[in-house]
């Protein structure tokens, strides 16, 4: 069966960092896209292996509203585990298990741009751009991307040395899918998906039905950021899923259209 070119509309996945280490169906289903011809573009996060990280090393952690305050004795440290452990993992295991797969971090390429978010967070970094240029020459070579997020700083002072940006995983999966104007856009995590105020699990949002939640506080904690981030995808994106990816075969049923976790449309 022939590949799909970085032309066909791409599926990009998000692996949440909750998922490392229990993600073996996931791997499994990359490598079973990948053998039906099909490149999936997958980023990653790592935020618990980045926490024990810097434990070891004494590194104080701390968060403003959900957001890790990245100093630069901890932006190395977020480096070093995303874009170095926990990509070439990633990376190790699809080979392994007989796909082809490429890391890349969002300075790879001038892959991601950036600048400060708020200086309040140190060196946490909003996107500027995206460059999907090294995304495409990976696909066209055969290889899934695996995508770290991190990005290049684009505006700095000239007293300041630091190049690199700490970015939010799902913010990245978000601006990759509306810079290649992909197919769709599959968050995995470690829920069944967006839930109502009884613990119920929602088969499908419009954007506006999901905006009202957040705004009510209905959908709270982690899960925000993944719905903003769908939200934010759909201006380029037709649709958006957060799925249990602890589910065996949860990325191929998504893919297959069968009901899983939570879609949000534009309507």
């Amino acid at each position: 069966m022939q590949r799909k070119r970085s032309s066909s509309k791409s599926i990009i996945i998000k692996i949440g960092g909750s998922m490392l280490g229990s993600h073996d169906t996931t791997l499994n289903d990359l490598v079973t896209l990948q053998k039906r011809g099909i490149l999936p573009v997958v980023v990653h996060g790592g935020g618990n292996k980045i926490t024990e990280w810097l434990n070891k090393m004494g590194v104080a952690t701390r968060f403003v509203r959900g957001m890790r305050v990245t100093d630069a004795p901890t932006l190395e440290v977020v480096v070093a585990v995303l874009a170095g452990l926990i990509n070439k993992e990633l990376v190790a295991a699809i080979t392994a298990k007989g796909g082809k797969a490429m890391g890349l971090s969002g300075t790879d390429g001038g892959l991601i741009h950036a600048k400060i978010k708020n200086p309040e967070l140190g060196y946490v970094g909003e996107v500027t751009k995206v460059n999907p240029e090294p995304i495409k020459a990976v696909l066209n070579a055969g290889y899934i991307p695996i995508i770290a997020p991190n990005g290049f700083r684009v505006s700095r002072r000239d007293s300041d040395p630091v190049l690199l940006l700490n970015l939010n995983g799902d913010v990245v999966a978000s601006e990759i899918a509306g810079a290649l104007q992909a197919e769709r856009l599959i968050f995995l995590t470690d829920v069944a998906g967006v839930q109502d105020s009884k613990g119920k699990s929602l088969p499908k949002l419009s954007a506006a039905e999901a905006k009202a939640m957040i705004a009510s506080g209905a959908i709270s904690g982690g899960m925000i950021p993944k719905v903003e981030a769908c939200l934010s995808a759909l201006a380029k994106v037709p649709s958006a899923q957060i799925i249990d990816g602890r589910k065996a075969r949860a990325l191929l049923s998504a893919i297959n259209g069968e009901p899983i976790g939570t879609k949000i449309e534009k309507v």
